[in-house]
């Protein structure tokens, strides 16, 4: 038998429906905002996450699945969204349209990492982006649709944290201030801070060895060194949250995992850690990305939202509302005719969308009710070759384990007016 690869997971019709709740609550909200829906290839060149996300962090070095396509160039399955809306972003020339562009995706990425709850080698993102506007309300309202979505969803209670991660004029005074901080604590750094910390020391404050967390506790916070510009930029967005009446907590060494971040970056967890410890959600601003990618220069703001794990809260906190419909009818055959007779039947029923069903396998009557019972089935109706002379059929009320013989039009009311209810 051939299972599945590591890392990946079927999502079984039980859990899918929780899924089928997720994907129309965040298009709706979208909707609401603005924002369009833009559909992106799986994989890209691999050029574009190594420009955009930096060869520094964790995607790049250790995560991403790349490999040589037939006319030898080298392709990744994408990572992460944002790389390839500002891509695509550049490709079909929308910054020649009003800006900003408002978009959003949803679709699978891939990383190479071990696999635990929430975190799989392919998982599902959905994602906003709002390019080409340095406004701090940007960053509110992208961060405000990231809470109303969850709000939407029936995850009211997720704790929003938010940070800034300064820019080209004050990161240098804050790297060379880590830098001097690092040097002397090198040795004793694991090999990836090591790398870090010549290429791009921010990125320290992302690894998850316990040793260098303790290590790098008391280090120089970006925060700390903001110029000018990113504080009254990190105040006003901060101001238009409160004004908003969103509850949030400014956490010093929130930093993200990639490189094109820039001033606000911001997490959303759920309390309750032990359903899922990782974040659910995690954005922020990359105002030198378009430029880096070959377009102007440009800014952008935008969020990424793990569906798997939006999912891990829902079946944590189960509702009446996204649990399987009951099958009204359940139609057991005697006979050919009898057959034929709730294939009619049936098609008419699911026109209507009210959830019907027959015996497939030929089974004998008590069989078929056992079956019905098991299902959970309101009603059975019993077709057999006596009750099509007739033109009058048994229906049998399973809740009440009782039963009358009625002709079709009548029981066709009762199921239209049982679905109803």
């Amino acid at each position: 038998m051939i299972n599945g690869p590591r890392g990946t997971v079927d999502i079984l019709p039980e859990e899918s429906r929780l899924w089928r709740h997720v994907e129309p609550v965040f298009a709706e909200t979208c909707d609401a905002y603005g924002y369009g829906e833009l559909r992106l290839p799986i994989f890209e060149h691999s050029e574009l996450f190594l420009r955009s996300v930096g060869e520094t962090t964790d995607i790049v070095q250790k995560e991403m699945y790349t490999f040589s396509d037939r006319g030898h160039r080298s392709i990744t399955l994408r990572p992460e969204g944002t790389a390839g809306v500002v891509r695509s972003f550049l490709e079909h020339k929308m910054q020649n349209l009003p800006l900003p562009i408002k978009l959003y995706y949803n679709g699978p990425m891939f990383r190479y990492e071990r696999p635990e709850a929430g975190r799989f080698r392919q998982f599902s993102q959905i994602g906003m982006e709002g390019i080409g506007s340095h406004d701090p309300s940007m960053d509110a309202e992208i961060i405000i649709m990231t809470m109303d979505f969850y709000r939407r969803l029936g995850i009211a209670n997720g704790q929003l944290i938010l940070n800034s991660v300064g820019c080209e004029v004050c990161r240098p005074v804050h790297r060379q201030a880590l830098y001097d901080f690092l040097l002397p604590l090198k040795d004793q750094l694991c090999n990836d801070c090591q790398n870090r910390m010549e290429k791009n020391p921010l990125r320290v404050f992302d690894c998850k060895n316990e040793n260098c967390q303790a290590l790098t506790a008391e280090g120089p916070r970006v925060s700390d060194y903001l110029c000018s510009d990113c504080q009254d930029h990190f105040d006003d967005v901060q101001a238009y949250l409160d004004s908003a009446g969103l509850e949030y907590q400014h956490d010093k060494d929130l930093v993200r995992g990639l490189d094109y971040y820039t001033r606000t970056v911001f997490e959303v967890y759920y309390p309750d850690r032990n359903i899922i410890s990782s974040a659910i959600g995690a954005g922020g601003r990359y105002n030198k990305l378009v430029e880096e990618l070959g377009g102007k220069d440009l800014p952008g703001v935008g969020v990424a939202l793990c569906v798997d794990r939006a999912v891990l809260v829902l079946k944590a906190n189960p509702k009446e509302e996204l649990q399987a419909p009951r099958l009204i009818l359940y139609i057991a055959t005697m006979g050919k005719k009898a057959g034929m007779l709730a294939v009619s039947i049936l098609k008419d029923l699911r026109a209507k969308n009210i959830y019907s069903d027959k015996d497939y396998l030929n089974r004998s009557l008590k069989a078929q009710m056992k079956s019905a019972n098991r299902a959970n089935a309101r009603y059975v109706m019993i077709i057999g070759q006596e009750e099509i002379e007739k033109g009058r059929y048994t229906l049998r009320d399973m809740d009440n384990q009782t039963q009358n013989e009625l002709d079709l039009p009548e029981i066709m009311k009762i199921i239209e007016e049982s679905s109803d209810n």
